[in-house]
């Protein structure tokens, strides 16, 4: 499985891109949004990628990060989603985007993308609306974003150390903490934010960060 490309951006086309790695050309299918943020021929690039395998056909998709590639897997998973109409999702609302529309149950920002009509786009959030707040809350550790020409030094080494033991109070304070990155990346002001995780919180004392996410939402949703 090819998980990641690095290497030179040696041609763009309309919704793929040709990338050099070490003199092996790989093409790769990407999104507007995608292809707009690259830079221009000839430079470092890198992308992480998920292979599309069929019987007669293997396809390369890119991704600038890992939260939108996990994204567009969970997109192909609703029936009669295939790889490029998850890109024009994502393409037309992004990552942080499509979580918002999908949690809040906003089937015309789905519609936007070319090609999904409005069947579809309910269907889709029919189908991922209970799993949206589970990716939103592990998108905090898929932030990272693709770099070119990456160098891993090898880590020194450290004396061992006793192991931590973290209280329920810590887990509920990262549990809120990552519930509300997760709403101020979707777009939220810090404030509102801030005060719903807060009133959830208060109300559900052993809610995890995905429920956390979820009932937030709903206190933030338009009336």
């Amino acid at each position: 499985m090819i998980g990641k490309l690095s290497g030179r951006l040696d041609w763009r086309g309309s919704d793929q891109v040709l990338i050099d790695v070490r003199g092996v050309g790989y093409i790769v299918h990407v999104s507007d949004r995608t292809l707009a943020a690259m830079p221009p021929v000839g430079e470092a690039v890198a992308l992480f990628t998920d292979l599309l395998v069929r019987e007669d056909l293997l396809q390369l998709f890119g991704f600038p990060t890992l939260l939108e590639k996990e994204w567009h897997k969970l997109l192909m998973s609703v029936q009669g989603v295939g790889a490029k109409a998850a890109m024009a999702i994502l393409g037309t609302l992004g990552a942080e985007g499509a979580a918002r529309a999908i949690s809040l149950g906003d089937a015309r920002a789905i519609q936007a993308a070319p090609g999904v009509g409005p069947k579809l786009a309910q269907r889709v959030i029919l189908e991922l609306k209970a799993k949206a707040p589970g990716l939103m809350a592990a998108g905090v550790g898929l932030s990272a974003t693709a770099e070119a020409d990456e160098v891993i030094e090898p880590a020194p080494l450290r004396p061992v150390r006793k192991p931590v033991v973290v209280t329920a109070a810590q887990h509920r304070a990262g549990f809120t903490a990552d519930a509300l990155s997760a709403l101020i990346n979707l777009g939220y002001g810090h404030a509102d934010a801030a005060q719903s995780v807060a009133t959830v919180a208060a109300d559900q004392p052993d809610a995890d960060t995905a429920s956390l996410i979820r009932a937030a939402l709903r206190l933030l949703a338009p009336k």
